[in-house]
């Protein structure tokens, strides 16, 4: 199948890479042009303009955002309008559900095939080819992309119905944002009352309180480094979504609601360009305390 990707930032060029088993991989675009050399010298054809993958029968995503991705698709001489009846749009990127709901739909009004399938892990895990890839759509549809989708993920699930991969990751990262938002406001807590930061971090993970946020942010918050994973500004939309749902489906979650407010406050203290890490900084300006290594 002759693969065409839109997306080669720290997860999507280790895809693309991963992709391109059997030269399938003919095209690739990007907003940033140093990315290109890599491919190019395999005979990859690249650009910024988007449209170049038009001759691709299937066509993988994977940019910041869904108002991004709406541009790409449907903007001023936008891909979607290009693409020919029956290719298969697969769209990595983390993007809000309502808005893979509506991608979907406009998508497949014009005869043009969706599935949402946003990924799971860092870069790490891109490099390695070891992705969680979440899949919503018609299952005909994810049968024929799993082939592809296992180049670069160990674990390929299909989730059900449109955008239901999204339902899925943002699920996922409830949960995740909900755990950071915990040590946020407990390690501040404990340093102010005496205790060691650095002692409470190991306690914490090799105790009943570990989880994979507080084995990664952990170590980089006693290190005081705030720069070393998807920023506060860009995962905003996760909560954006889980918002929408609540309020359209009148679903009480509080305890998300708590989280969110500390999100909030990390990125009205102007820290939305570092990662979720940075959540911790208005409660340590709050008690006057760092957590940090001696």
């Amino acid at each position: 199948m002759k693969i065409g990707m839109i997306g080669l930032g720290a997860m999507g060029g280790p895809i693309a890479h991963h992709l391109n088993k059997n030269d399938e991989l003919i095209a690739v675009s990007a907003i940033d042009a140093t990315y290109f050399a890599a491919f190019e010298a395999k005979g990859i054809k690249a650009s910024t303009d988007p449209t170049i993958v038009v001759s691709a029968e299937m066509v993988v995503l994977c940019v910041p955002d869904g108002a991004i991705e709406k541009d790409i698709l449907f903007g001023k001489g936008g891909l979607a309008a290009a693409l020919k009846p029956g290719t298969l749009v697969v769209d990595l990127s983390t993007i809000i559900y309502q808005d893979a709901l509506e991608i979907g739909e406009r998508l497949m009004g014009a005869g043009i095939d969706y599935l949402d399938c946003p990924i799971s892990g860092m870069k790490e895990r891109a490099q390695t080819g070891t992705l969680t890839v979440m899949c919503g759509g018609d299952k005909a549809l994810f049968d024929k992309a799993r082939p592809y989708l296992e180049r670069f993920g160990s674990k390929v699930l299909y989730m059900g119905a449109p955008g239901n991969g999204q339902l899925m990751k943002m699920t996922n990262q409830l949960v995740y944002d909900t755990n950071i938002a915990a040590l946020a406001e407990v390690m501040p807590m404990a340093v102010k009352m005496g205790l060691d930061p650095v002692m409470v971090s190991q306690v914490i993970n090799t105790g009943t309180g570990r989880s994979h946020a507080s084995e990664y942010f952990l170590p980089m918050i006693l290190e005081g480094r705030f720069d070393t994973s998807y920023t506060l500004g860009g995962a905003y939309k996760d909560l954006i979504s889980a918002a929408r749902i609540s309020a359209d489906h009148n679903i009480p979650m509080p305890v998300i609601s708590a989280m969110t407010s500390a999100y909030q406050a990390a990125i009205r203290a102007g820290h939305d360009k570092k990662d979720k890490g940075a959540m911790i900084l208005p409660f340590e300006d709050l008690l006057g305390v760092t957590v940090r290594k001696p």
